[in-house]
């Protein structure tokens, strides 16, 4: 019994931090558009300024999103064919777990009903989380329309180590610039 206890906190902490690990992703564009004729991109400094994040992460956002775009081949241009704009969402999640193990009603040798108090276990942990999301928007240079947005949502992580917050980003990055241009992501 004492063995099944000490065993479950590590198994249900390993099933929550893995839960944690991915982005969700998702992506929307205008069918309309031949994405094959974009092969220049700038930075929408308008759009990037009104993310409320720090100047930092909006830093490692850019230089993350810079990265996949010159692995797809685009090239940055002061004249480009899409401008690349940013914006964040987040949010607190807060999850309870109950963790009950044991009690109730059954046979006993020594008497019948419940097994009484004391006798099982009751653990309740309350964790905290930051959800957040990560747009990134194409944005045709020539008309000012939204052509293409990706979307990543995923658990920050709240650390003080840069490496692994800038490993997070380029996560989220990598994982929405996947569904970029339409029908390249792998299904």
């Amino acid at each position: 019994m004492k063995t099944t206890k000490i065993l479950a906190l590590p198994i249900m902490a390993l099933l929550f931090l893995s839960s944690c690990v991915s982005v969700r992703v998702l992506s929307d564009y205008d069918k309309e558009v031949d994405f094959n004729g974009y092969n220049t991109y700038a930075f929408y400094k308008t759009g990037i300024d009104k993310a409320q994040i720090s100047d930092l992460d909006k830093k490692r956002i850019l230089k993350a999103i810079d990265a996949e775009l010159t692995a797809k081949g685009m090239v940055k241009s002061d004249n480009p064919d899409v401008l690349v704009s940013i914006f964040t969402r987040e949010q607190e999640q807060v999850d309870v777990y109950n963790n009950y193990w044991g009690g109730g009603w059954g046979w006993h040798p020594y008497y019948w009903g419940g097994f009484g108090p004391g006798w099982g276990w009751n653990n309740p942990a309350v964790s905290t989380r930051t959800q957040g999301s990560l747009y990134i928007d194409l944005i045709d240079a020539k008309n000012k329309e939204l052509v293409w947005q990706g979307k990543g949502i995923g658990t920050l992580d709240n650390t003080s180590n840069i490496e692994k917050k800038e490993q997070r980003i380029r996560e989220f990055v990598y994982e929405i610039l996947q569904q970029y241009p339409p029908g390249s992501a792998s299904k």
